[in-house]
């Protein structure tokens, strides 16, 4: 049955009064997220500040510690085992992304938003897939930097989060996907993108997850930041067997720029898998 289309246009209005009005954030955030984020934009902030906020939250702590002796990570082989070699290692961006993951984890594991699982589901091993297809195809095919890359994918999804902990209270809306689905299809990109800059993340992170679906953007000069992520989005989607785009991925702008014709493209993603799913399990659970 179709959502009321009454209740459906006074869900989008009050999102695009929330969106004109600046008011965009996400309250049911776990606290050790905004923590993390609140030690990372201090620039006054020490190593010693940073390690004693993450092993608040031990399970975050643990989580660290195993990134950076992940494959993908570990190239030298040497194991280690506390936490501040862990964030030397690793570097801020990663802790940020690591947070932002292990942020979403506990909300899909929680009861707040029960009814929405599936979609939150979704949005979490999305994230983590976006995040390590953009991350790879940083370091490999651009000059972007590949742990902005990354922790940019990590978040592209924000806005979607951000829906989803409004229309809980609207039950008639998500128990029809399709109404869901669209409204977040509309909104979740400028959505995200307001997110990001009320957290005062830079301006091209920020631009990076408003324009991710534009793929006939216009941009002089190399590939970047936008142009990886949109990319990134389309191969994660591709390895989790959704249709493939109506233009084949070679041919599209950003892919162009990234120097990406079909052949480099199935190679990418053909060298790219291990680290990939790698990168994928060090983030998610």
């Amino acid at each position: 049955m179709q959502a009321d289309s009454t209740v459906a246009f006074d869900f989008v209005r009050t999102l695009a009064g929330e969106l004109s009005g600046g008011n965009v954030d996400l309250p049911s955030f776990p606290e050790i997220a905004v923590r993390v984020r609140r030690v990372l934009s201090d620039p006054k902030s020490t190593l010693e500040q940073v390690v004693r906020v993450v092993g608040s939250e031990p399970a975050l702590a643990a989580r660290l510690v195993r990134i950076s002796n992940s494959a993908s990570i570990n190239r030298s082989g040497k194991v280690v085992s506390d936490l501040r070699t862990a964030i030397n290692r690793i570097g801020y961006n990663m802790v940020r992304s690591a947070s932002i993951s292990f942020s979403m984890a506990q909300i899909r594991k929680g009861n707040k938003l029960a009814g929405l699982e599936h979609h939150l589901d979704e949005l979490w091993h999305r994230s983590t897939t976006v995040a390590a297809y953009a991350y790879v195809l940083a370091r490999n095919c651009t000059t972007v930097n590949p742990d902005e890359a990354m922790l940019t994918g990590m978040m592209h999804g924000l806005g979607k989060l951000y829906v989803l902990t409004r229309v809980i209270d609207h039950p008639e809306l998500f128990a029809d996907d399709t109404t869901l689905n669209q409204i977040i299809d509309d909104w979740h990109a400028s959505i995200g993108k307001a997110i990001l800059e009320n957290w005062n993340f830079s301006e091209s992170m920020a631009n990076a997850v408003g324009e991710q679906a534009d793929l006939t953007r216009s941009q002089v000069g190399p590939a970047d930041l936008t142009d990886v992520i949109a990319i990134a989005i389309l191969m994660a989607s591709q390895s989790a067997d959704m249709p493939d785009p109506e233009i084949p991925l070679h041919e599209l702008a950003p892919a162009k720029r990234m120097g990406l014709d079909s052949e480099k493209v199935q190679a990418v993603a053909r060298e790219s898998a291990a680290e990939v799913s790698a990168l994928s399990q060090a983030l998610g659970d």
